[in-house]
């Protein structure tokens, strides 16, 4: 107990003095300064601020493609990652302490030669001397760097100040009772800048070298050492490459006078050149690289996913500070191969500055991962000509959906939706119904289109269309009147409902009041009036695919945390939302569109995209989709393991009508796509609905 005291009471002694001294380096009244110094030592020894004990430093967070090894881009306030120790060059560890702390492993947080030789240079005039040891000056690093303080906090914790400058000897001395030499050395390498945007030697190494800080030469080692005393100033690469080299030069004197390298390879490594490899380290979703611009709208939907997650904060802003700050290593589901087939497919639709775009989404369904996100147009926030909001140059989410972008019409592939909800009501597959030409309904429209009234939808071939119909073959041929009947069976708000149900979000004002507030007289809705997104409709038929497990739209297959620790938010969020016989008995009846047969032969070979079915080889399901005056187009398809949607759209202006005969272009591109994804998987068949749901009316079947 007396030597625990009689240590402490030397340590608030020496502090004392040592606060003294270094305040009269400042040039400050000595009397006064050593008075303050005394005063702010004689209270009780101060606790280490646990962002000591634990350094809250920023670090890099990357972003990789699903093999995660393909670098998409990265995140970052500061180009930081941390290393081990063992992971740096012992020459740069040696050129660091020669450099800026030659004493490092005697002292014990504050150098006393160092302060009096300071003091004393100092009193005599010319150049002004300092006395920071690393171990001060990594206290001030976090100090000034802590994310949990605000600017105000921050600049008082590292002003030129007394009471600052104790506080900061007086933490170096508590810091050194509680950690090794080698741990404070490890945590001053990664926290210090090194200029051009480099924090903490990983980064410098990579941004000077391009190489990792194991890999470092003396001549290299020397030179990043160097820059810690001026790192803007002396930054070969945006600042001043002379005074690099002399910081060099003076780094390799100090190295020799330690002992630690010989005159002669000292002289080597001076008169070496440079030798910069410099390398950017990319940020956001805007520095993908060139080659793979079309990465960047499946980056920025993964953002828009994160600023979602309240694992990474309570609010957007707090989310994406964690993104630019937690050092999180992130493997998304984006599959290059997969990525590469969609975009070149939906090129071959419409060119890059083409009004139009074709979006394009793939998802897995047993998951909800998206696999691929392609449009038609470059990924940045370069100015477009006049009148060109959305071409040939843009980040509005195409694709996904969201800010001002609310989706586009689908068509027909809204049949899904009241085909589901009269399943679940218990008619089955083979419910029948005499499809007219016109079917006046009971639900009241106002405008040119009604008859009297009423919404009276129309079939736009009566010839292959009307007649008695069934499910499967009303699904197939796209019959308008039997799916406008079919809703009235079973309410009009039971297929709303069953649609957000299955993931379609109603982003666009008029569509989400008549979804809350008029549901009941929503008749067209079966018809894709609403308006929605390719990623919403993958994600839907996916549904059906996974036999009634929806799984919400996942951009990720791990997070792991800076410390290496996985994060549950990368886990697929799935639940049953569909009694599995009713998405059995929908998947059926799907067949029929993309030229399968159904379990029961309901099908006739009337598909609209007969052709998908031979052409991939293997069980498909699907639908095909055309607004009206075939304002967009679209086609999904679906197997066990994938879901696709694409469209044909203006996304600024509706009324710009795409025609009917890019529709087979769509076909090729969902082909395209499955074909890529689903190479050396399995060929799996659907699993057949029973015979009950597929011919007998029954009860109602629970949704979930």
């Amino acid at each position: 107990m007396i030597r625990t005291r009689l240590h402490t009471l030397f340590t608030v002694l020496i502090a004392g003095l040592l606060a003294g001294l270094a305040l009269a380096v400042a040039a400050l009244p000595a009397a006064l300064l050593l008075g303050i110094g005394v005063r702010s030592v004689i209270g009780p020894y101060a606790e280490l601020p646990n962002s000591l004990r634990t350094p809250p430093t920023a670090q890099r967070s990357n972003l990789y493609a699903n093999d995660g090894v393909t670098l998409i881009t990265s995140f970052y306030a500061e180009n930081r990652t941390d290393v081990r120790l063992a992971e740096i060059a012992p020459v740069l560890r040696q050129a660091v302490v020669a450099a800026e702390d030659l004493r490092f492993y005697q002292h014990r947080g504050v150098d006393v030669r160092a302060v009096i030789r300071a003091f004393a240079a100092n009193q005599r005039g010319g150049p002004r001397q300092g006395a920071s040891t690393l171990t001060m000056q990594y206290v001030r690093n976090v100090l000034r760097s802590d994310p949990r303080l605000s600017e105000e906090e921050r600049r008082a914790a590292t002003e030129i100040s007394n009471a600052r400058k104790i506080q900061e000897m007086r933490y170096a001395l508590a810091l050194e009772r509680e950690l090794t030499k080698d741990e404070i050395l490890t945590r001053y390498l990664n926290i210090a800048y090194f200029g051009s945007g480099a924090y903490g030697v990983s980064a410098a190494s990579r941004r000077y070298f391009s190489k990792s800080p194991r890999h470092l030469t003396l001549a290299e080692a020397a030179l990043l050492a160097g820059l810690l005393r001026s790192p803007d100033n002396d930054d070969p690469i945006d600042g001043d490459a002379d005074a690099a080299l002399a910081r060099r030069g003076y780094v390799l004197d100090q190295l020799v006078a330690a002992g630690q390298v010989t005159a002669a390879d000292a002289e080597r490594a001076r008169v070496a050149p440079l030798g910069l490899r410099p390398s950017h380290t990319p940020n956001d979703c805007t520095a993908v690289p060139a080659e793979h611009n079309d990465w960047g709208f499946f980056c920025d939907w993964f953002t828009r996913w994160w600023n979602t997650q309240p694992t990474f904060g309570a609010s957007a802003e707090e989310r994406q500070r964690t993104l630019r700050r937690g050092g999180f290593r992130i493997v998304t589901s984006l599959d290059p191969a997969v990525q590469a087939t969609a975009q070149r497919e939906v090129l071959r639709v419409y060119g890059v500055g083409n009004r139009r775009a074709a979006p394009t989404a793939v998802v897995e369904p047993t998951t909800g991962r998206v696999l691929a996100m392609a449009v038609n147009r470059r990924y940045g926030v370069a100015a477009n000509p006049p009148g060109q909001r959305n071409h040939p140059n843009t980040v509005n989410q195409l694709v996904a959906g969201g800010g001002d972008i609310v989706g586009y019409q689908a068509g027909s592939t809204f049949k899904l939706f009241t085909m589901l909800a009269a399943l679940e009501a218990g008619l089955p597959l083979r419910t029948t119904f005499t499809a007219p030409t016109r079917l006046v309904t009971e639900w009241p429209v106002s405008g040119p289109n009604g008859c009297d009234g009423f919404w009276c939808p129309s079939n736009s071939n009566p010839e292959r269309q009307n007649g008695p119909r069934t499910m499967w073959d009303a699904f197939e041929r796209s019959v308008n009147t039997y799916f406008a009947w079919l809703a009235g069976q079973v309410g009009a708000d039971r297929v709303v409902e069953m649609a957000e149900r299955l993931g379609i979000e109603l982003r666009a004002e008029e569509d989400a009041r008549l979804a809350r507030y008029g549901a009941k007289d929503w008749g067209p809705f079966t018809l894709g009036v609403a308006a929605t997104t390719p990623l919403d409709l993958a994600g839907a038929y996916a549904t059906v695919a996974a036999e009634g497990r929806h799984c919400t739209p996942l951009p990720v297959l791990t997070i792991t945390d800076a410390a290496g620790r996985p994060v549950p938010a990368a886990r697929p969020d799935c639940r049953q939302v569909l009694d599995t016989d009713v998405a059995r008995a929908a998947t059926d009846a799907a067949r029929c569109p993309v030229g399968d047969q159904s379990m029961y032969g309901g099908c006739t070979g009337d598909g609209t995209a007969a052709d998908l079915r031979p052409r991939l080889g293997r069980p498909v399901a699907g639908k095909t989709g055309s607004s009206e005056g075939y304002g967009t187009e679209t086609v999904v398809a679906f197997t066990p393991q994938l879901a696709v949607a694409t469209m044909a759209t203006n996304p600024d202006d509706p009324g710009d009508a795409v025609g009917r005969a890019v529709q087979a272009h769509l076909v090729d591109v969902v082909g395209e796509v499955l074909a890529t994804g689903l190479a050396g998987q399995p060929v799996r068949d659907f699993v057949p609905p029973s015979e009950v749901i597929a011919n007998q009316v029954t009860g109602a079947r629970a949704g979930n």
